[in-house]
């Protein structure tokens, strides 16, 4: 859409309205993954971005692509191999000739020009693949054959990573997983949920997504999602766990100092106030809490905290991490310059 359209006035009832819709739209097809359906639909109200971790065969990509049905935008899937290129990513330019035997270069967009882009095993493309998402990602632009070429908005890229098979991957470097908003792990289904995903997938029976949403309705609510308030003291909250995540810091718990080398970057902190707005006002809310920053602390910073080889020796998770770090760090009282 156009920078310069005008867009709707979204109400928080109505913003909590729209969110449930969409995640119920996108429940049809995905079953059992209501915490996971709510971290995309998060980063998308965010304009961030999302990096899910999981087994393949979990519907990862039937995620993003049941979401760009419901809200009618363009979604494109790229699968990322040790032979991918950045131009395949990005596009390239093309030597065309016309009918009066004219030969001019034209720029041929890549797939990362969609509202929706799905990166597929991102970790099995080269670094310098890899790097192609990172303008793309930050800047929502990316520069070829001399031009910067604006992104669609929303825009909206969701990495997945496979834990099984490490041969032949890369891991992703920090500063390109500084740059997703939230991280989930993808649980396995119950046998409850199995058995409906076997009842609707290996039947004749199709379901059909309605639209609930637009792109001038997501960018209001984006707009609106920028414009909620945020208490000084829950501001500093989420300055006190991002700095809690540094090994040297005096507010580091044991767990920390022993097994993190660096900590969360500013962008930590962005993200636990982006998320925590959206939560609040997926809540009907509009203004953030406490509980809104420490409920989506696990997914904005699992993965910023860089850890040694003993954490891997000691079976020390991010999870495990995380939470030492909401123990050791109190709620702050309204009016309090933080925790201590």
């Amino acid at each position: 859409m156009a920078d310069n359209e005008a867009l709707p006035t979204v109400s928080p009832e109505e913003y909590a309205g729209l969110a449930r819709a969409i995640e119920a739209e996108v429940g049809k097809v995905i079953v059992g993954q209501d915490a996971l359906v709510r971290t995309v639909v998060t980063c998308l109200l965010a304009e961030g971005h999302a990096l899910l971790e999981g087994v393949p065969g979990l519907g990862k990509t039937m995620l993003l692509k049941a979401l760009s049905d419901a809200v009618d935008l363009p979604f494109s899937r790229v699968q990322f191999t040790p032979d991918l290129m950045p131009a395949d990513i990005v596009g390239t330019q093309v030597l065309e000739e016309d009918e009066h035997g004219h030969k001019t270069f034209r720029f041929r967009p890549g797939p990362v020009f969609a509202s929706f882009v799905l990166a597929d095993e991102v970790n099995r493309a080269t670094p310098k693949t890899q790097s192609a998402l990172l303008e793309a990602m930050q800047e929502r632009a990316v520069t070829a054959g001399g031009a910067t070429r604006p992104l669609p908005r929303p825009f909206l890229v969701m990495a997945t990573q496979n834990p099984l098979e490490m041969e032949g991957t890369y891991p992703l470097p920090e500063a390109q997983l500084d740059r997703f908003l939230l991280k989930a792990w993808v649980p396995f289904p119950s046998a409850d949920d199995l058995v409906t995903v076997l009842e609707r997938t290996t039947g004749t029976h199709s379901v059909a997504l309605e639209r609930v949403a637009d792109a001038r309705t997501l960018m209001a609510m984006i707009d609106l999602t920028r414009r909620v308030p945020v208490a000084s003291h829950v501001m500093r909250h989420a300055v006190d766990l991002v700095v809690a995540t540094h090994p040297d810091a005096e507010s580091a718990p044991e767990p920390v100092r022993r097994y993190v080398r660096f900590g969360a970057s500013p962008r930590g902190a962005q993200a636990l106030v982006l998320a925590g707005k959206v939560s609040a006002l997926l809540d009907g809310r509009p203004n953030v809490s406490i509980a809104d920053i420490r409920g989506v602390a696990l997914a904005a910073l699992r993965h910023r905290m860089v850890v040694g080889y003993e954490a891997t020796a000691d079976g020390i998770s991010p999870e495990h991490l995380v939470s030492s770090l909401l123990e050791h760090v109190p709620e702050p009282t309204a009016g309090m310059r933080g925790a201590s």
